[in-house]
């Protein structure tokens, strides 16, 4: 039994988010379908129940979001459609079929060119069709649309600040954390390119993975945004920290290109063990930033990184002090100087990060 308790701890603690996630969605649900019952309607307020449970999202932020482009589509498809119907009269099939294509075309259209618009033909639809089928007019149909959305998406927005409350704030968070794990690895990875083969799919994989985690968290500080505008949102802003991950992740796409192809013979052994300093000092330090990152805790020190980065400066500067670059032929040349370019770059970039991350650690110690 012990044994057995202690796996199902384990299992709850590693599946909470989720686990909150289900009980939002899940009293979000039933909460609408329990209002909606004060109100005799058709269908006994499955719009308002379906409304409330496609709504909620991960997160405070992410659910406004939802909630406010799911009432503003259906209120310009409700109204749309309501418009049509009262205007074209559509009592048989050939007219209906005629009033659908007016109806959904052009929301589709805009569906196309704006995400805020998707549920608009659905609810052009809807409001046609129920309309006929409970000897409603377009408009009253229209109405009671609208009016189950917007119940549903206030009882989704509700539970979503109230119930086991997800702040983007936190999410962010664990999504930095993870683009700068990814970027521990992706480092010193790409930095033995320069002295042993390494294939374009290889190096490929190692930028689209570190991309997609900066892309994660720069969509958890969109939804922040919306969590601002009801007061909900956690200080500091996240924007300058979102900007240096950015930044962070074009120095990986620079030293991606310069590792294409091994550096030339001589310069390897002059400069191998200067690049596995690097990634090792690199490795270790961002490694110890997520971790810091993820605990709201001060940032390591990055002196052990400065230090590489200095030591690689200085022997770069003795192969042109030796006059050892002139011979390298263009391409050579090239890849050798966006080396030297990438690392400083990603030198004054990781000084940001540590800034950031301080940032984060006083506000969370307020």
């Amino acid at each position: 039994m012990t044994l057995a308790w202690g796996w199902l701890q384990e299992q709850v603690l590693a599946r909470k988010a989720a686990l909150r996630f289900c009980a939002r969605v899940t009293i979000a649900g039933v909460l609408a379908f329990a209002l909606m019952q004060f109100w005799s309607l058709p269908l006994r307020g499955l719009w308002a129940v379906l409304t409330a449970v496609v709504v909620m999202q991960t997160s405070v932020g992410a659910s406004l979001r939802a909630t406010t482009e799911y009432v503003i589509g259906t209120l310009f498809g409700a109204v749309y459609a309501s418009a049509l119907g009262m205007l074209i009269p559509h009592t048989t099939t050939p007219a209906m079929i005629g009033v659908l294509a007016l109806a959904v075309a052009p929301l589709a259209f805009l569906a196309a060119l704006s995400p805020m618009f998707r549920v608009a033909p659905f609810t052009a639809i809807l409001v046609l069709i129920l309309a006929g089928q409970f000897s409603e007019s377009p408009l009253m149909s229209a109405l009671t649309r609208l009016g189950e959305v917007v119940l549903g998406g206030v009882v989704a927005t509700l539970v979503s600040i109230f119930v086991f409350p997800e702040r983007a704030h936190g999410l962010g968070l664990a999504a930095a954390a993870r683009a700068l794990n990814l970027l521990a690895d992706g480092v010193p990875a790409l930095l033995r390119g320069f002295v042993q083969p390494m294939t374009l799919e290889e190096i490929g994989a190692i930028q689209d993975s570190v991309g997609q985690s900066v892309i994660a968290f720069q969509t958890v500080i969109y939804e922040r945004q919306h969590e601002a505008l009801i007061g909900v949102a956690s200080k500091p802003d996240p924007a300058p920290f979102s900007r240096t991950l950015l930044r962070m992740r074009h120095d990986l796409i620079i030293l991606g290109r310069a590792a294409a192809t091994p550096l030339p013979h001589d310069l390897q052994q002059r400069l191998e063990p200067h690049l596995v300093f690097i990634g090792t000092t690199v490795r270790g330090e961002l490694h110890a930033c997520a971790a810091a990152l993820a605990a709201r805790m001060p940032p390591p020190d990055n002196a052990g990184f400065e230090a590489a980065i200095d030591a690689f400066a200085g022997a770069f500067a003795d192969l042109r002090r030796e006059d050892l670059i002139r011979p390298l032929s263009v391409g050579e040349a090239e890849q050798l100087f966006a080396l030297r370019f990438g690392l400083e770059q990603l030198r004054q970039n990781f000084r940001d990060l540590i800034r950031a991350i301080g940032d984060w650690a006083e506000a969370s110690a307020r």
